[in-house]
């Protein structure tokens, strides 16, 4: 079955009308929990109407990650008319719909729903007069492998990874024996087939994803070996980018799974190689006139210096957000090639804020945070993003110096005084229980949603990681 061809309804009654014209058989409702998982249920077609739309449909939020105590769990999910799509994986007709959540006592939209802290987000850029769209661009980075295996036992731990294409591959029996062609560790970069073993599959994941509405731009393999690939959306407004990133990666992962591969956001799963990162492209634009555009420092304006200013004032704290999983930080590491470094370049592609020199266009200025990787909840990490920007607008906060010097001919002491993204995630998540006020600010975030991020982040992630012994700790020590 065919995508939706990228139908936008305006009306639940123009879904219904939908639903009943193309004999759609089950209807999927679906969020994202707090941690960045998309959750559903289906209902018969027959039993959605109207009523749906307008009241709401219960369920157990109590049973959702980071959401409510078990005595307080009925809550509401109210299907969202404009984000209805044909699901092209499901073996019966099934629309899809993205939904936002409420509390069925108050009748008030849930302050722990990532996609109201996003919308509460947009409103308040609105509100301060400073822009009225804030244009989004990821560039979310993902790994095809041929099989995973894992296991995190008391007895033992081990995991492994395996692709037709990796580099240790070069010596594997193969049906039909081995045709060679694999490529080494950072030589991902653009090798045409049959070096690259995934053009198709890839153009299967772009095919299915304009099919869905999800704008695509260019797709190609990246540096690492082991099939990571990049797949770029065309920028759109924030909360409309969010929900097509979560389409993207269902996509992806499906098409995978279709066809014998295994597809991962983690960020970093090789030892050795590049790891998955997602780059943020981010513009404000008021009255159909882009804003970051001037003629300032790499032909921006003084406002984007602002932004940029706000961002790397609160980098350290954006981080928890941007790159919340333990794993994130085998990837961001000092030394290396990831941006780490806490200061803006037009050149330096380690530095935590790039700005593109593609086109001279007003309209394509735009700034680049390169530190986000695709394991974020895009709803919390783009709206962490736009309020430490709109902070740097309000407050004038100056940038500092662009950082365009060759890091690696830096002298130690002068790379000592380059600020770095923090060393891991516990220190990420302590650096935002010091620095969120910014995000307070108009209601976006509330207190409580913070303090749940954090204490779910370091109780359920970085305290059960760090209680774990780790197979390389046999390496190293078991002949002490």
């Amino acid at each position: 079955m065919s995508g939706g061809n990228g139908r936008r309804f305006h009306s639940p009654k123009e879904v219904l009308d939908f639903i009943k014209k193309e004999g759609v058989q089950f209807v999927d409702f679906r969020f994202l929990d707090f941690p960045g998982t998309w959750q559903h249920f289906s209902m018969p077609a027959h039993a959605v109407d109207a009523s749906s739309f307008e009241e709401g449909l219960g369920f157990d939020g109590s049973s959702i990650r980071g959401w409510k105590a078990i005595n307080e769990s009925d809550m509401l999910v109210m299907p969202l008319a404009e984000t209805a799509q044909l699901d092209p994986f499901t073996k019966h007709k099934t629309v899809f719909m993205i939904c936002a959540i409420k509390d069925p006592i108050t009748k008030e939209l849930y302050q722990k729903d990532p996609r109201n802290i996003a919308v509460k987000a947009e409103k308040f850029l609105i509100s301060t007069g400073i822009a009225d769209q804030a244009f989004f661009g990821p560039e979310a980075e993902f790994f095809i492998f041929d099989s995973v295996k894992y296991s995190a036992e008391p007895r033992g731990a081990f995991y492994e990874i395996d692709s037709i294409e990796a580099a240790w591959n070069t010596g594997r029996e193969e049906e039909g024996g081995n045709k060679g062609h694999k490529l080494r560790h950072k030589e991902g970069y653009f090798p045409c087939p049959p070096s690259d073993k995934f053009q198709d599959l890839r153009s299967e994941m772009v095919v299915e994803l304009l099919n869905l509405g999800v704008d695509i731009e260019v797709h190609h393999h990246e540096v690492a070996t082991s099939g990571q690939a990049e797949i770029d959306m065309r920028f759109m407004p924030m909360v409309d980018m969010a929900d097509k990133l979560l389409i993207y990666k269902y996509t992806i992962k499906n098409v995978a799974q279709k066809h014998g591969y295994t597809a991962t956001f983690m960020p970093k799963p090789i030892f050795g190689d590049n790891g998955s990162g997602m780059h943020v492209h981010m513009s404000l634009w008021k009255e159909g006139k882009p804003l970051f555009a001037g003629d300032g420092y790499a032909g921006l304006s003084q406002m984007a210096l602002h932004y940029i200013g706000g961002i790397l004032k609160h980098a350290k704290a954006l981080t928890a957000l941007t790159n919340p999983t333990v794993n994130s930080y085998k990837r961001l590491v000092p030394g290396f090639e990831a941006p780490v470094n806490l200061a803006y370049s037009s050149r330096n592609r380690s530095a935590a804020v790039r700005i593109p020199m593609y086109s001279e266009n007003p309209k394509t200025k735009r700034i680049e945070a390169r530190f986000p990787d695709p394991s974020c909840n895009p709803y919390l990490a783009f709206s962490a993003m736009l309020m430490a920007g709109l902070d740097g607008i309000q407050n004038k906060i100056d940038p500092g110096q662009p950082l365009d010097k060759d890091l690696y001919d830096l002298p130690p002491e002068e790379l000592a005084k380059v600020e770095k993204t923090p060393y891991s995630l516990r220190d990420a998540l302590l650096e935002l229980e010091k620095d969120h006020e910014f995000l307070l600010v108009g209601d976006v975030f509330t207190k409580d949603a913070i303090d749940t991020w954090i204490n779910y982040k370091l109780e359920k992630e970085v305290q059960a990681v760090d209680l774990r012994p780790n197979p390389y700790e046999f390496f190293l020590y078991y002949d002490i």
